[in-house]
């Protein structure tokens, strides 16, 4: 069984998916992470000052770990992973004004921080995962509150049981 956490950077992904991993004994994976340590990239986006991710490596660096299962990837993107890889995708949402201060914070500024806003004001990401996947394995869950985390833990962990009943 494997599990995507996408959405917007900022929305929550990584407190999620890492606290998930621990209560479902899930291997957590950080793509951005990932990249980081084995040097995945292709390049350097001048205009977003960041490395260019080389989805192709990065997919080859996690098939065997993905064949084993038992998973949680967290990335901002979704459309270039295999579909088969994942049995349920879930895309965070944040209002924007709450994903404002959480980027601000980050130190984004200028063109990124805008960028990474309107990308959540036009659900980019979520459309990007009803694209990319069946749609009845993609679920859209707010994340604005420490409530909201929490509810959605409970949410996943639900789904997840359910997953494995049925697949079992």
């Amino acid at each position: 069984s494997a599990f995507l956490s996408s959405g917007t950077p900022g929305v929550g992904k990584t407190t999620l998916g890492k606290e998930l991993a621990s209560r479902a004994g899930l291997v957590y994976v950080n793509v951005g992470d990932l990249a980081k340590e084995g040097e995945l990239y292709e390049g350097f986006d001048e205009e977003y000052e960041c490395p260019i991710l080389d989805e192709d490596r990065v997919i080859d660096e996690l098939e065997d770990k993905m064949n084993e299962g038992g998973v949680i990837i967290d990335y901002h993107g979704c459309d270039f992973f295999p579909e088969r890889w994942f049995h349920i995708v879930f895309v965070l949402r944040t209002e924007n004004s709450v994903l404002y201060d959480r980027l601000e914070s980050r130190g984004y500024k200028g063109k990124k921080l805008q960028d990474n806003i309107q990308c959540e004001i036009f659900q980019t990401l979520y459309e990007e995962a009803m694209s990319s996947y069946r749609e009845e394995i993609v679920h859209q869950l707010p994340s604005n509150t420490p409530e909201d985390l929490e509810r959605n833990l409970d949410q996943i962990m639900q789904w997840i049981e359910q997953w494995m009943k049925d697949n079992n």
